[in-house]
Protein backbone atom coordinates (compact mmCIF):
# COMPACT_ATOMS: atom_id res chain seq x y z
CA UNK A 1 0.00 0.00 0.00
CA UNK A 2 1.31 3.40 -1.09
CA UNK A 3 2.00 6.12 1.68
CA UNK A 4 1.71 9.29 1.21
CA UNK A 5 3.71 11.81 3.56
CA UNK A 6 1.94 15.25 3.99
CA UNK A 7 4.80 18.37 5.93
CA UNK A 8 3.03 18.90 8.99
CA UNK A 9 1.13 22.30 8.92
CA UNK A 10 2.26 25.18 11.53
CA UNK A 11 0.37 25.44 14.83
CA UNK A 12 -1.86 28.18 13.75
CA UNK A 13 -3.68 28.93 17.11
CA UNK A 14 -0.40 28.98 18.59
CA UNK A 15 0.93 31.39 15.88
CA UNK A 16 -2.20 33.61 16.26
CA UNK A 17 -1.86 33.59 19.74
CA UNK A 18 1.64 34.81 19.61
CA UNK A 19 1.36 37.69 17.40
CA UNK A 20 -1.48 38.41 19.55
CA UNK A 21 0.35 38.42 22.93
CA UNK A 22 3.02 40.60 20.79
CA UNK A 23 0.48 43.19 19.73
CA UNK A 24 -1.35 43.01 23.28
CA UNK A 25 2.36 44.07 24.73
CA UNK A 26 3.07 46.45 22.10
CA UNK A 27 -0.36 48.60 23.03
CA UNK A 28 0.50 47.81 26.79
CA UNK A 29 3.70 49.77 26.65
CA UNK A 30 2.10 52.47 24.19
CA UNK A 31 -0.76 52.98 27.47
CA UNK A 32 2.16 53.33 29.95
CA UNK A 33 3.75 55.72 27.76
CA UNK A 34 0.85 58.02 27.48
CA UNK A 35 0.43 57.83 31.48
CA UNK A 36 1.02 61.34 33.13
CA UNK A 37 3.87 60.97 35.70
CA UNK A 38 6.09 63.67 37.58
CA UNK A 39 9.82 64.14 36.77
CA UNK A 40 12.02 62.62 39.23
CA UNK A 41 14.74 65.69 39.26
CA UNK A 42 12.38 68.97 39.19
CA UNK A 43 9.08 67.28 40.05
CA UNK A 44 7.59 68.51 37.11
CA UNK A 45 3.92 67.06 36.62
CA UNK A 46 2.73 65.84 34.54
CA UNK A 47 5.50 64.84 32.22
CA UNK A 48 8.15 61.69 31.63
CA UNK A 49 10.17 60.58 35.01
CA UNK A 50 12.89 62.37 33.41
CA UNK A 51 11.38 65.93 31.55
CA UNK A 52 12.83 67.23 28.10
CA UNK A 53 14.53 70.00 29.93
CA UNK A 54 16.20 68.06 32.81
CA UNK A 55 17.86 66.08 30.28
CA UNK A 56 18.94 69.20 28.52
CA UNK A 57 20.40 71.06 31.36
CA UNK A 58 22.42 67.69 33.05
CA UNK A 59 23.41 65.43 30.66
CA UNK A 60 27.07 66.51 29.33
CA UNK A 61 28.77 64.48 26.88
CA UNK A 62 32.55 64.25 28.35
CA UNK A 63 35.60 63.19 25.98
CA UNK A 64 36.49 59.89 27.61
CA UNK A 65 38.86 57.43 27.62
CA UNK A 66 38.35 54.61 24.96
CA UNK A 67 38.85 52.03 27.13
CA UNK A 68 38.50 53.23 30.95
CA UNK A 69 35.60 55.81 30.21
CA UNK A 70 37.46 58.51 32.59
CA UNK A 71 37.23 62.23 31.31
CA UNK A 72 40.16 63.33 29.10
CA UNK A 73 41.45 66.41 27.32
CA UNK A 74 40.12 66.32 23.47
CA UNK A 75 41.98 65.05 21.01
CA UNK A 76 43.31 62.35 23.60
CA UNK A 77 41.90 59.02 23.14
CA UNK A 78 43.51 56.54 25.59
CA UNK A 79 44.75 57.48 29.75
CA UNK A 80 48.11 57.07 31.02
CA UNK A 81 46.43 54.74 33.32
CA UNK A 82 45.31 52.55 30.45
CA UNK A 83 48.54 52.98 28.21
CA UNK A 84 50.52 51.58 31.13
CA UNK A 85 48.58 48.56 31.71
CA UNK A 86 45.77 47.90 28.98
CA UNK A 87 42.47 46.68 30.61
CA UNK A 88 40.91 43.83 29.33
CA UNK A 89 37.59 45.37 27.95
CA UNK A 90 38.37 46.40 24.25
CA UNK A 91 36.16 49.50 24.62
CA UNK A 92 33.82 51.30 27.44
CA UNK A 93 31.27 54.21 27.40
CA UNK A 94 29.40 55.93 29.86
CA UNK A 95 26.20 57.83 29.16
CA UNK A 96 26.71 60.30 32.40
CA UNK A 97 28.78 61.17 34.89
CA UNK A 98 28.08 60.03 38.73
CA UNK A 99 27.04 63.15 39.56
CA UNK A 100 24.06 65.66 40.80
CA UNK A 101 21.06 64.14 39.62
CA UNK A 102 21.67 61.23 38.19
CA UNK A 103 23.62 59.98 41.86
CA UNK A 104 20.61 60.79 43.75
CA UNK A 105 18.21 58.93 40.64
CA UNK A 106 20.35 55.63 40.59
CA UNK A 107 20.34 55.26 44.63
CA UNK A 108 16.62 55.59 43.90
CA UNK A 109 16.55 53.06 41.62
CA UNK A 110 19.26 50.76 42.89
CA UNK A 111 18.67 51.44 46.56
CA UNK A 112 15.35 52.25 47.40
CA UNK A 113 13.64 50.16 44.16
CA UNK A 114 12.11 53.11 42.01
CA UNK A 115 12.15 50.44 39.31
CA UNK A 116 9.64 52.70 37.20
CA UNK A 117 13.33 54.35 36.49
CA UNK A 118 15.00 51.75 34.81
CA UNK A 119 12.97 52.49 31.48
CA UNK A 120 13.87 55.65 31.48
CA UNK A 121 17.77 55.59 32.22
CA UNK A 122 17.86 52.83 29.85
CA UNK A 123 16.28 55.66 27.32
CA UNK A 124 19.29 58.01 28.73
CA UNK A 125 21.62 55.49 27.89
CA UNK A 126 20.07 54.30 24.38
CA UNK A 127 19.92 57.97 23.43
CA UNK A 128 23.94 58.50 23.60
CA UNK A 129 25.63 57.92 20.10
CA UNK A 130 28.76 55.93 21.04
CA UNK A 131 26.18 53.46 22.97
CA UNK A 132 24.44 53.33 19.81
CA UNK A 133 27.69 52.04 18.14
CA UNK A 134 28.55 49.63 21.22
CA UNK A 135 24.87 47.98 20.86
CA UNK A 136 25.23 47.43 16.74
CA UNK A 137 28.74 46.27 16.87
CA UNK A 138 27.82 43.25 19.60
CA UNK A 139 26.59 40.15 19.37
CA UNK A 140 24.81 39.30 23.12
CA UNK A 141 24.41 41.75 26.44
CA UNK A 142 25.61 40.69 29.46
CA UNK A 143 24.13 42.46 32.38
CA UNK A 144 27.17 42.43 35.04
CA UNK A 145 26.00 39.54 37.25
CA UNK A 146 24.78 40.58 40.91
CA UNK A 147 25.07 37.66 43.36
CA UNK A 148 21.71 35.67 44.81
CA UNK A 149 21.58 37.48 47.99
CA UNK A 150 21.79 40.89 47.07
CA UNK A 151 19.52 39.78 44.53
CA UNK A 152 17.39 38.67 47.79
CA UNK A 153 18.11 41.82 49.65
CA UNK A 154 16.97 44.48 46.86
CA UNK A 155 14.14 42.05 45.37
CA UNK A 156 15.15 42.25 41.86
CA UNK A 157 18.42 41.92 39.37
CA UNK A 158 19.39 46.10 38.76
CA UNK A 159 21.76 45.07 36.54
CA UNK A 160 19.47 42.56 33.99
CA UNK A 161 16.71 45.29 34.28
CA UNK A 162 18.63 47.97 33.36
CA UNK A 163 20.28 45.71 30.41
CA UNK A 164 16.75 44.67 28.92
CA UNK A 165 15.44 49.12 29.17
CA UNK A 166 18.43 49.80 27.20
CA UNK A 167 17.67 47.04 24.83
CA UNK A 168 14.19 48.01 24.37
CA UNK A 169 14.57 51.69 24.09
CA UNK A 170 17.28 51.16 21.61
CA UNK A 171 15.50 48.90 18.84
CA UNK A 172 18.29 47.34 18.44
CA UNK A 173 17.75 43.69 19.22
CA UNK A 174 20.70 41.51 20.74
CA UNK A 175 20.23 38.53 22.77
CA UNK A 176 20.45 39.19 26.88
CA UNK A 177 22.24 36.49 28.82
CA UNK A 178 21.21 35.51 31.97
CA UNK A 179 22.57 33.13 34.51
CA UNK A 180 25.51 32.29 32.56
CA UNK A 181 28.27 33.67 34.28
CA UNK A 182 28.36 33.05 38.46
CA UNK A 183 29.34 35.56 41.38
CA UNK A 184 30.58 34.56 44.59
CA UNK A 185 29.05 37.11 47.28
CA UNK A 186 31.95 39.45 48.63
CA UNK A 187 31.35 40.03 52.37
CA UNK A 188 32.37 43.85 52.09
CA UNK A 189 30.00 46.08 49.37
CA UNK A 190 32.13 47.15 46.32
CA UNK A 191 30.94 50.39 46.51
CA UNK A 192 32.65 51.59 50.11
CA UNK A 193 35.68 49.42 49.04
CA UNK A 194 39.12 51.14 47.86
CA UNK A 195 40.37 49.78 44.70
CA UNK A 196 43.03 47.42 46.81
CA UNK A 197 40.33 45.71 48.22
CA UNK A 198 38.52 45.71 45.16
CA UNK A 199 41.22 44.02 43.23
CA UNK A 200 41.78 41.90 45.78
CA UNK A 201 38.31 40.46 46.54
CA UNK A 202 37.45 40.46 42.61
CA UNK A 203 39.87 37.82 42.62
CA UNK A 204 38.10 34.44 41.31
CA UNK A 205 34.92 36.21 41.92
CA UNK A 206 33.20 35.48 38.57
CA UNK A 207 33.38 32.06 37.53
CA UNK A 208 31.44 30.30 33.95
CA UNK A 209 30.50 26.63 34.10
CA UNK A 210 31.78 24.42 31.03
CA UNK A 211 28.46 23.93 29.83
CA UNK A 212 27.95 27.55 29.58
CA UNK A 213 31.74 28.18 27.38
CA UNK A 214 29.17 27.94 24.13
CA UNK A 215 27.09 30.89 24.95
CA UNK A 216 30.52 32.94 24.89
CA UNK A 217 32.94 31.87 22.57
CA UNK A 218 33.65 33.60 19.76
CA UNK A 219 31.06 35.84 20.21
CA UNK A 220 31.70 39.72 20.92
CA UNK A 221 29.99 40.78 24.01
CA UNK A 222 28.75 43.66 25.44
CA UNK A 223 28.16 44.49 29.38
CA UNK A 224 26.06 46.15 31.01
CA UNK A 225 26.57 48.16 34.49
CA UNK A 226 24.94 50.69 36.51
CA UNK A 227 28.42 53.03 38.15
CA UNK A 228 31.71 52.36 37.22
CA UNK A 229 34.13 53.40 39.82
CA UNK A 230 37.48 51.96 39.14
CA UNK A 231 36.53 49.68 36.44
CA UNK A 232 37.76 46.99 38.65
CA UNK A 233 34.47 44.62 38.29
CA UNK A 234 34.38 45.37 34.60
CA UNK A 235 37.94 43.95 33.89
CA UNK A 236 37.73 40.99 36.11
CA UNK A 237 34.31 39.55 33.98
CA UNK A 238 36.31 40.39 31.24
CA UNK A 239 39.25 38.51 32.14
CA UNK A 240 36.77 35.66 32.76
CA UNK A 241 34.75 35.90 29.55
CA UNK A 242 38.33 36.00 27.52
CA UNK A 243 39.53 33.02 29.10
CA UNK A 244 36.09 31.09 27.98
CA UNK A 245 36.55 32.21 24.16
CA UNK A 246 34.90 35.51 23.98
CA UNK A 247 36.43 37.17 20.79
CA UNK A 248 35.85 40.63 22.92
CA UNK A 249 34.26 42.24 25.46
CA UNK A 250 33.37 45.95 25.87
CA UNK A 251 31.05 47.69 28.40
CA UNK A 252 28.56 49.94 28.67
CA UNK A 253 27.42 52.05 31.74
CA UNK A 254 25.09 53.77 32.61
CA UNK A 255 27.39 56.55 35.21
CA UNK A 256 31.29 56.92 35.71
CA UNK A 257 32.55 58.46 38.82
CA UNK A 258 35.10 60.86 38.46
Amino acid sequence: MRREYIDSMPDLHATWLSQLGLRFRRQQQNWLNALPSQCAVCGRWPGPRICHDCRARWVSRFHRCQTCAIPLPALVCTCGACLMQAPKLQRCTAALSYAYPWQDLITRYKFQADLGLARSLGRLMASHPEVKEQLQACDVLLPVPTTSQRIRERGFDHSLLLARALARQSGIKRPVLTQVVQRKHMELAQHSSTREQRLRQLRGVFSLAPAQTKQVADRHILLIDDVMTTGATLDALASCLLTAGAASVCAVVLARTA
